[in-house]
């Protein structure tokens, strides 16, 4: 999952490469894959916080290693831990969530199902819960951008989505 391996990146791009506005993206990196996450529920904390207050949580509620690897010093925080000791709501209702099994991100987690949860969730919009859905849930049909004409790009949005932010442009402007 992380590295999108099973994906068949002939078929996202034969399809993709048939909008005349993706064909030059997708000549210029064929087989682009959609990334996934080693531990999704990092990555839905990570998409919340972002990269710097993801390092923060790391700093302040890691788990320390007992034997540092390289730059390796601390493990992330467990949900459990966040949900009670992170000063940002939303991260506090959102790691309550993972903790208690309200949503769930493993592999067989329902995409649909999942969406709704954090949907409910105070402080996750529809945005940040299709961020997570691509990367955490590795789904290869969202556009978290609301792009005017993405469903041409349907079953393969997300992959659409990753050739337009590697070309600086995720918005279409």
């Amino acid at each position: 999952r992380l590295f999108d391996l099973d994906a068949d990146p002939y078929a996202v791009d034969e399809a993709l490469a048939a909008d005349p506005g993706l064909a030059p993206l997708v000549a210029a990196r064929p087989g682009l894959r959609s990334p996934g996450a080693a531990d999704p529920e990092e990555a839905a904390v990570r998409v919340l916080v972002g990269r710097a207050g993801a390092e923060e949580l790391v700093e302040r509620y890691g788990k320390a290693l007992d034997v540092p690897c390289g730059g390796l010093t601390h493990l992330f925080p467990e949900p459990g831990v966040l949900a009670g000791s992170a000063e940002n709501p939303a991260l506090r209702t959102l790691a309550a969530a993972l903790d208690d099994g309200v949503l769930r991100l493993d592999a067989g987690a329902d995409r649909d199902e999942a969406e709704r949860t954090l949907l409910t969730l105070p402080g996750i919009g529809p945005r940040t819960a299709a961020l997570i859905r691509t990367r955490a849930l590795g789904d290869p049909d969202v556009d978290p951008y609301g792009t005017p004409g993405a469903e041409r790009w349907r079953p393969w949005r997300s992959y659409a989505v990753r050739h337009r932010e590697a070309a600086g442009d995720p918005y279409g402007d």
